[in-house]
């Protein structure tokens, strides 16, 4: 549909094209533009709308001429992923060796100088050319992107967002070239927001590759780190278990942050009373951190299984290997803290949704008086309303009678409140009672 759309508008802006290029005509040069202008103007709106592997579908289907007054038409921003979605060969026809580099993102390359990381921007092949890297950070790169930098270093750099199968075979596995793809999710935890963000690992020939589409601190972290601490890491994979371990290091700090609010909403809770609004405020506390230690017990459990995949794999040299282990030991201890606060958040939700119940009961027992109390009176109200009532009441004038009435079924009412008063004070002495002979003995 979108092919013929696009085919129909190339039409149009031909024949228009060579009616007036053979048409002598006052300002011909003039009303030529703005006829082409009207014709070029819709085909862009049509192609603002499709993505690009639609676009580099219809430029396979053109004659390479009218291919190149499409890709003229397509935004600048989006040239390079659609120019990356065509076949090789059209695509040196139509733009020849030219690099493909659409400039969203941020490709950092980090190598070695004086034991120390050492980083450099990278804009194009040359500043690829001129460096020896260890680790590649690319961070919102974009399709191009990815084909650029993987193009060149000879490997294929996937999208994080794509990969999000939870099966171990499609997270941690080896590539044809012996490549090592790992496909791990690591923790953000911002104010009000927690979340996974999903990050990609390549090892390949010394060098390690991470895609990923948000900054996260845990990458800061490391930066800084090995830019500033001669010695700190040696190789790619010292740079990839120094990641592990920051963002082990991250996720305690995040259940620290859990252990401190729950403590304040225990406090809350273990209060003699709790408003309806102060439960359910207490209660929206509680389910937020309850989301975030299950994100933080998730984080750490896919960071164990990264990690026991590189021992596994033997990838790791002797040293390496003591990290690794020390990291599944942290991850460890860390699994107990979770597991205790799964219990607490139990414990503070039960005691809130108790304090709940407690409220309601009160509510329940006081219309409960009320209709204890008023029972007699609807008795009392029927028989004044039977006929018999104005017989025993002859001979007396009905304001008095009905006065009289009235005086009646309030002292009943009394009567019968200062009757369910005194049996709560008898239960509230036996009570207090009880629990001094509990605390005597």
């Amino acid at each position: 549909m979108s092919l013929q759309v696009v085919k129909d508008l190339l039409q149009k802006h031909k024949l228009v094209e060579s009616m007036l290029h053979n048409q002598p005509m006052p300002r011909h040069d003039l009303v030529e533009t703005l006829v082409q202008k009207q014709h070029l103007t819709a085909l862009r709106k049509h192609l603002e709308s499709l993505i690009p592997a639609e676009i580099a579908v219809i430029l396979e289907e053109l004659p390479l001429e009218d291919a190149r007054l499409i890709l003229d038409q397509v935004d600048k921003e989006r040239e390079a992923d659609v120019l990356w979605e065509v076949t090789t060969t059209l695509r040196e026809k139509l733009i020849g060796t030219q690099e493909l580099h659409s400039g969203r993102g941020h490709l950092n390359a980090f190598q070695l100088v004086n034991g120390r990381l050492s980083q450099m921007a990278i804009n194009g092949r040359e500043d690829m050319e001129s460096i020896r890297p260890i680790w590649i950070d690319l961070l919102g790169a974009s399709k191009a992107e990815r084909g650029m930098v993987g193009q060149y270093y000879g490997v294929e750099l996937p999208n994080p967002d794509e990969s999000t199968d939870l099966e171990a075979s499609a997270r941690y596995f080896l590539g044809e070239n012996d490549e090592v793809f790992l496909f791990s999710d690591f923790l953000l935890d911002r104010e009000g927001e927690s979340r996974g963000v999903p990050v990609s690992f390549v090892l390949h020939k010394d060098i390690l590759f991470t895609v990923r589409n948000e900054e996260l601190p845990v990458f800061r972290l490391q930066r800084l780190r090995a830019r500033t601490q001669p010695g700190y890491v040696s190789d790619c994979k010292d740079v990839l278990l120094d990641l592990y371990s920051a963002d082990v290091e991250y996720s305690a700090d995040a259940l620290e942050d859990v252990y401190a609010t729950l403590d304040k909403v225990g406090k809350t809770v273990l209060r003699q009373a709790m408003s309806d609004q102060e439960a359910a405020r207490t209660l929206a506390d509680i389910a937020e951190e309850e989301n975030l230690n299950g994100r933080i017990r998730r984080n750490i459990l896919d960071t164990q299984r990264a990690v026991s995949f590189l021992v596994r794999g033997k990838f790791l040299l002797a040293n390496q290997l003591d990290d690794a282990r020390q990291i599944v030991r942290d991850i460890e201890s860390l699994n107990s803290h979770t597991s205790f606060l799964f219990d607490k958040i139990n414990f503070l939700m039960d005691a809130t949704v108790g304090f709940i119940n407690i409220n309601q009961n009160q509510v329940v027992k006081q219309l409960t008086v009320l209709s204890v109390v008023f029972m007699p009176l609807n008795i009392i109200a029927g028989m004044g309303g039977m006929s018999e009532f104005s017989t025993w009441t002859q001979g007396i004038s009905w304001p008095i009678s009905y006065g009289v009435f009235t005086v009646g079924m309030v002292g009943v009412a009394w009567l019968t409140f200062l009757i369910l008063r005194f049996f709560e004070k008898r239960r509230l002495q036996r009570r207090i009672n009880a629990n001094a002979i509990n605390e005597a003995a």
